[in-house]
């Protein structure tokens, strides 16, 4: 699986809400500015390039739906950040968090709880 540059992502988040569409109907559900329907369209045609995405035809149109869930791509995606930037290091995350991004101490207790509780499954 590949990094997906922010037109790209965009097309996804939307392509996965809504399980399939045409370009026009990505179109419509961007916010504005809105971009011309050959972005769009090339970007779409990216993702498919990619393995993202799929289509079939109707007539002499195409239906597009994601291949790649978004739960999958998550999981790609925290993995690459996890690698690159915590040393796979899970200490280095909640310290991260608790220092840069405010974390208040209820949130860091139901962190530690969901911790155990993964911990415990296993």
């Amino acid at each position: 699986m590949r990094e997906l540059t922010k037109a790209e992502e965009q097309v996804m988040l939307i392509l996965w809400e809504m399980k399939e569409g045409l370009v026009k109907e990505v179109i419509e559900k961007m916010e504005p500015p809105k971009p011309a329907y050959n972005t769009v369209s090339t970007v779409i045609r990216v993702l498919e390039g990619k393995g993202f995405i799929s289509h079939k035809a109707v007539g002499n149109t195409h239906i597009y739906f994601p291949v790649i869930t978004e739960e999958q791509y998550k999981h790609f995606a925290f993995d690459k950040v996890m690698n690159n930037y915590f040393e796979n290091n899970y200490q280095s995350l909640v310290s991260f968090l608790v220092k840069e991004k405010n974390m208040d101490m209820n949130e860091l207790d139901e962190l530690i709880a969901l911790a155990e509780n993964l911990k415990n499954k296993k």
